[in-house]
């Protein structure tokens, strides 16, 4: 009898390692498939299965074989878990009810004389990662500290039109060495259940905060932002260029935008969001001659909220108006873009941005990561990339992110990598930074 084994390397580590899932001990030729089970968020079941054949040595190695049919093409080391999908219908919540809980994903094969199964553990938080809420100073956030001795630098991550408080991302950062500060700024407990009318302040305040209380190496606080938050951390940088120490902007926007679907309904969503010294601070839509929303309310369902934006970007007048002046920032700047961004177009704004940036000769690294045929959700590389069509969490409309769930897979994948990379250069170029100031100083 052959010795089948099902095996995966490593079986537990963290959501961003990738993993050899392979079977040993077949016949050459013989077909099996392999299918993935995982209980995410709420206690939904999440799945997928792909069927191989071995090959003369017996093997199906998944990092190296592409399957014959199943729930993804193509060779993919991770495709069984970025290809799983719901057991009911329109759940996206990929994570666990808390970061603290690993996902745990079952692998079975059944062989012709045998049923293999093994497990593959992947957490948002290494052991020893310390969570803490904050409730001070007006601020709402959690608070992750790496289980290795400081000091660390430091990241404070904002969520998009979401809002809420994006612990997932806190909880990796902190696991990969970062003083991690996850701050929310609307939908959290306390603050409003809208963007209108948010006090930039707010956000100078919580990095103040993190720098006071946490004493980040060098004083390095990198904003991470996505969506709307990827707009607030280049404008935050631009306004605030000596508190922000490096720029992560994920699918950002170039231009400072209403409050949108985000928006309080007395407000609306042409209304501000943002304000500083108590003034709101111009944006896209305000006295457009070409804005409207008639694309994206009367277009087909799933909407597209980039049509809707694109309609304004033709006022050009309005563009520069509203125009973030990256140019003012003083750090480096990743931006993470995709190319069919259902819900803006995040890589005509990144292109934007890019070619401002070089045209004014801007002295710091700038990054640019566009995926071909990505959508507007970048999250981490080895999550379900499936459910492309949602109900907005504040205006409960029918949008798409856009993308297909291979292209988004890549995306994540790729962003993550780049990102981590960025933010290891960042910190090493701000410390060098200081040491030559302190030098010269004397």
């Amino acid at each position: 009898m052959l010795n089948e084994i099902l095996s995966v390397t490593p079986a537990d580590a963290l959501i961003d390692e990738p993993r050899v899932i392979r079977v040993d001990g077949l016949s050459a030729g013989e077909r099996i498939t392999i299918v993935s089970q995982t209980e995410r968020a709420g206690g939904v079941t999440w799945h997928s299965q792909a069927e191989f054949e071995a090959d003369a040595q017996g093997v199906v190695d998944v990092s190296t074989q592409a399957p014959l049919a199943g729930s993804y093409q193509g060779v993919s080391q991770m495709g069984l878990l970025w290809s799983q999908v719901p057991a009911e219908q329109n759940r996206r919540e990929v994570f666990a009810d808390t970061v603290a809980q690993p996902l745990v994903t079952e692998l079975t094969v059944t062989t012709a004389s045998n049923t293999l199964r093994a497990t593959l553990t992947q957490r948002l938080m290494d052991e020893g990662v310390e969570r803490i809420e904050v409730r001070e100073d007006g601020l709402v956030g959690t608070l992750f500290l790496p289980s290795t001795p400081g000091p660390h630098p430091a990241v404070m991550i904002l969520n998009g039109s979401g809002g809420g408080i994006n612990e997932p991302r806190g909880a990796l950062y902190a696991s990969r060495g970062y003083i991690a500060f996850a701050l929310g700024y609307f939908k959290a407990p306390g603050l409003s259940d809208y963007i209108s009318n948010t006090p930039l302040e707010y956000f100078r305040k919580g990095m103040d905060w993190l720098r006071r209380t946490q004493r980040p190496l060098g004083g390095f606080v990198a904003l991470s932002g996505q969506s709307r938050g990827g707009e607030l951390v280049l404008l935050l940088a631009s306004l605030f260029p000596q508190d922000v120490s490096a720029v992560v902007a994920y699918v950002p926007g170039a231009v400072v935008h209403s409050g949108q679907n985000a928006a309080d309904p007395q407000v609306g969503r042409n209304g501000p969001a943002w304000l500083l010294n108590g003034k709101p601070l111009t944006h896209v839509w305000q006295d457009n001659k070409t804005a409207t929303w008639a694309p994206f309310d009367e277009g087909p369902s799933p909407h597209r909220h980039e049509r809707a934006i694109m309609t304004a970007l033709q006022d050009s007048d309005a563009v520069a108006r509203a125009r973030i002046q990256v140019e003012k920032i003083q750090g480096p700047i990743i931006l993470l873009s995709a190319t069919d961004d259902g819900a803006w177009p995040s890589s005509l704004y990144s292109k934007m941005i890019y070619d401002q940036l070089n045209e004014v000769g801007f002295e710091h690294v700038v990054q640019w990561v566009d995926t071909k045929d990505g959508g507007h959700s970048i999250v981490f590389p080895y999550v379900p990339t499936t459910q492309l069509v949602y109900a907005h969490p504040v205006s409960g409309k029918i949008n798409t992110g856009g993308g297909t769930p291979s292209a988004n897979a890549q995306s994540d994948e790729h962003s993550w990598a780049a990102i981590t990379e960025f933010l290891q250069n960042a910190v090493r170029a701000h410390l060098k930074r200081r040491q030559d100031n302190e030098r010269q100083s004397y």
